[in-house]
């Protein structure tokens, strides 16, 4: 079987991991990565002995993927344009910055049978894939994911909802498959002109309620979640890829922990996105979903507005 030929557009912090992984598939041949940052796209093209430009067309010709790590704004501009060029596309979270971006991605992939897959890569978090057969109708879902907000911050052009608290509604809206029928906000900003904290209380149409933390203004990273069910509850820590569900027995409380196949997040990702390519198939977060985070977190910051 032939290698797919795959780019990444934007090879700063999060695309020279892109470019690293795909280095490394068997099923890929990494063809070309450009960036902006003409010495930074020399040096990840040299490191990986391949085609480097800082005009992404330029990659047209010489690939059938790619995956877009660059800022929110030029994601949807970029991924249209390889779309149109036929190329399949992974871009990273969020999809695009307005819903009637995302929609037009959606269409112009569905027209030309192409892949749309979105980066939420928590979706792929060893942690959360193992507790699926755990899952017995969540009634109160717990998130938390705090950061630090300084030389290892790489966005600074939004804030905390769609930086950090987008992967969690993606997953949320994951587990419960459900409608969100109403949204409660808190929040601050502290050190930037966006929220730099906030706290949503998202009610489900299923019954369902899950109350969301993000920040970047602490000093530890932190990123749990908690699942309360009828007979049970689950604990994940997707920082440390572990998770353990605690059930009454015998009158007592008892903790058991969950296995986890520690594979590489982001690995699993991009090789679920070439194996979508390969076999037609469709994303685990393909273009709607993300459409549909994007969607939620747009309420999230109406209401914060």
């Amino acid at each position: 079987m032939e290698k797919v030929n795959v780019g990444v557009v934007g090879v700063g912090h999060l695309g020279t991991h892109h470019a690293k992984v795909y280095d490394h598939i068997k099923s890929t041949n990494l063809a070309g990565v450009c960036d902006v940052d003409k010495k930074q796209a020399r040096k990840i093209g040299k490191k990986y002995k391949v085609w480097y430009y800082d005009d992404y067309r330029q990659l047209f010709d010489k690939i059938q993927a790619v995956s877009i790590a660059v800022p929110t704004s030029l994601h949807y501009k970029i991924a249209k344009d390889f779309l149109e060029a036929g190329i399949h596309v992974l871009v990273e979270k969020p999809i695009s910055k307005t819903l009637e971006e995302a929609d037009e991605l959606i269409k112009i992939a569905e027209k030309n049978n192409l892949i749309l897959q979105v980066g939420h890569i928590e979706r792929f978090n060893p942690a959360v894939l193992a507790i699926e057969q755990y899952l017995e109708s969540p009634r109160f879902i717990e998130g938390q994911r705090m950061g630090t907000f300084g030389k290892k911050s790489r966005i600074k052009d939004v804030g905390v909802v769609l930086d950090l608290m987008i992967h969690d509604i993606d997953i949320v809206l994951g587990l419960l498959k459900s409608e969100v029928k109403n949204i409660e906000v808190v929040s601050t900003s502290s050190i930037s002109d966006y929220e730099d904290m906030a706290n949503v209380r998202l009610v489900f149409k299923n019954g369902a309620i899950c109350d969301i933390t993000a920040s970047r203004v602490t000093d530890e990273e932190v990123r749990k979640i908690r699942i309360f069910q009828q007979s049970s509850y689950l604990t994940l820590d997707l920082l440390h890829h572990d998770a353990s569900i605690f059930r009454k027995k015998e009158g007592k409380i008892a903790k058991e922990r969950i296995k986890i196949d520690r594979k590489e997040p982001l690995k699993s990702e991009l090789k679920s996105f070439i194996n979508c390519v390969r076999t037609n198939s469709k994303p685990i977060v393909s273009g709607k979903e993300g459409r549909e985070a994007l969607a939620i977190a747009l309420d999230i910051l109406d209401k914060i507005k």
